[in-house]
């Protein structure tokens, strides 16, 4: 099992930045991907980015393209949003997911509150 904890999120005024942190915790040993999906009210969830442990090659929702930046310590298996520029649309719930073996994305952090004011 792996446990993934979340921090980092808060209240920031449009324009602002924030910097969103995960740490992984218990079996992260074959951890193949991290990464960060959002959910607004009312709206379903959606990816935001992620990184590939091996390469660190990044992904990104073309939403948040230029304006969020995914980093990891594969050492400490931790993983890093920074986001800047925010906008009040990314106003959401932010979840911390865990890619372990390729298996796709089957553990989830409880989520951060991002919330952009206008």
């Amino acid at each position: 099992q792996v446990q993934l904890a979340e921090s980092g999120g808060g209240l920031v005024q449009a324009g602002g930045s924030l910097r969103l942190s995960c740490a992984a915790s218990g079996r992260t040993f074959s951890t193949y991907r991290m990464g960060w999906f959002r959910q607004a009210p009312g709206k379903e969830r959606e990816f935001v980015a992620s990184i590939r442990w091996s390469g660190g090659r990044t992904y990104y929702a073309d939403s948040v393209k230029g304006l969020f930046t995914i980093s990891g310590d594969n050492a400490k298996s931790t993983v890093y949003l920074q986001m800047d520029s925010l906008k009040p649309e990314d106003t959401a719930v932010y979840y911390c997911v865990a890619d372990i073996n390729g298996g796709g994305w089957k553990y989830w952090g409880q989520g951060t509150q991002v919330t952009v004011s206008s």
